[in-house]
């Protein structure tokens, strides 16, 4: 990992090897959170696959579930199983635990790269103002993540939002080297801010009893730079009982689609109980 990396970022990403596939982080950082931010939790379960897949193997799809809520400032366990290892393709079954107990769990795919067709949808970034004519957020205290991130938010929150409002522009703030695997572990991290807030329904009312990740996928459709401004755009696609469905894209300046995500979150109204 390249040493121009932020700490607050790199710190994520020191995982200690253990025997067996194993790998933990001693103690568990939430960068000023209750408890551990999800995409962290993937981020570095990513990356703890990874670090069992030769280097000419980069991920190209993940699939998680969150079990349980990370607590911070405990020893955080990455267990990988090494589910198959083809011609072409390889898969990874990771379980983060914490007191030997799940919280989450991850099955990863790696893909050799071959020739193909290269085709996407119209991008969503005609039209979209340029990140160098935002201004950076005012984020509240409450809403932290490592330092390192520069965003800009193309269309500000109204009053009484959730102020981490998609679509908005995203990269690191330094260079975070050549190392394609570790640049798919920060999209992985930065693939889960903001998304349960866009799954819910529009005009649904903002007074939840709980609003938390349930499961995550992302595809990597492109290899990617995080340290390169990225468009992060994300809406609502479904709701039913107490469960909303977000999809959204991350795209390059230049239009490209560099990754996709779709997650459930549950959504559950103030006063159901």
């Amino acid at each position: 990992m390249s040493d121009a990396v932020p700490p607050g970022i790199l710190s994520l990403f020191d995982l200690e090897e253990r025997e067996g596939d194993a790998f933990v982080v001693t103690a568990a950082s939430t960068i000023g959170r209750e408890r551990l931010f999800g995409g962290q939790v993937a981020a570095q379960s990513l990356r703890a696959a990874c670090l069992t897949v030769g280097p000419e193997r980069l991920p190209h799809s993940l699939h998680a579930y969150f079990i349980r809520p990370g607590r911070p400032g405990e020893e955080l366990r990455f267990d990988v199983a090494r589910t198959r290892d083809g011609r072409t393709f390889t898969t990874r079954h990771v379980t983060a635990s914490q007191g030997g107990r799940p919280i989450f769990e991850m099955i990863a795919s790696f893909h050799a790269e071959e020739p193909g067709y290269d085709w996407q949808p119209a991008p969503p970034t005609a039209g979209v103002r340029q990140p160098e004519e935002l201004k950076p957020p005012d984020m509240p205290k409450f809403f932290r993540h490592p330092p390192g991130f520069d965003v800009r938010i193309v269309t500000p929150a109204r009053p009484g939002e959730f102020p981490m409002r998609h679509p908005f522009w995203i990269r690191s703030r330094e260079p975070v080297g050549d190392d394609l695997s570790l640049h798919a572990c920060l999209i992985t991290y930065l693939s889960d801010m903001a998304v349960v807030s866009s799954a819910r329904a529009p005009g649904a009312p903002r007074d939840l009893a709980a609003a938390v990740s349930l499961d995550h996928a992302l595809w990597f459709n492109r290899p990617a730079r995080v340290d390169e401004w990225l468009l992060f755009s994300v809406d609502s696609a479904a709701n039913y009982g107490a469960r909303g469905l977000a999809r959204g894209t991350l795209h390059t300046r230049d239009g490209v689609l560099v990754a996709s995500i779709a997650q459930e979150a549950l959504l559950r109204p103030a006063g159901a109980f």
